[in-house]
């Protein structure tokens, strides 16, 4: 019993980290944020890191589905399994425009 429940934990712990997590060291100061690198960091354990999906949906392509409002609607507000504010404020809309551009 107890190592079913530990193994339980230890899972739960791992999909929370790759859900995302805290700052970065560095502080909250986003201007200039790579949006590559906050992909990276809170999208691509459910989009891919390759943008051809997993969990979510290929992002690939997705510039030519969606404008870049759309793309930051989707992050503010959330879609399907999609949780709400993975992103926020500049990093939201730095990453917006980047898949914007994936066409």
């Amino acid at each position: 019993m107890k190592k079913k429940l530990l193994a339980l934990l230890m899972g739960t712990s791992l999909v929370l980290a790759a859900c995302g997590g805290g700052d970065e060291a560095g502080g909250g100061d986003t201007a200039g944020a790579d949006p590559e690198k906050l992909y990276n960091q809170k999208c691509s354990s459910c989009h891919g890191g390759d943008l051809e999906g997993g969990a979510g949906p290929k992002l690939s392509d997705v510039g030519s589905r969606l404008s870049q409002e759309e793309i930051e609607s989707v992050i503010a507000n959330g879609q399907g399994s999609m949780p709400p504010k993975m992103l926020e404020g500049e990093e939201a809309s730095a990453v917006a425009e980047w898949l914007a551009n994936k066409k």
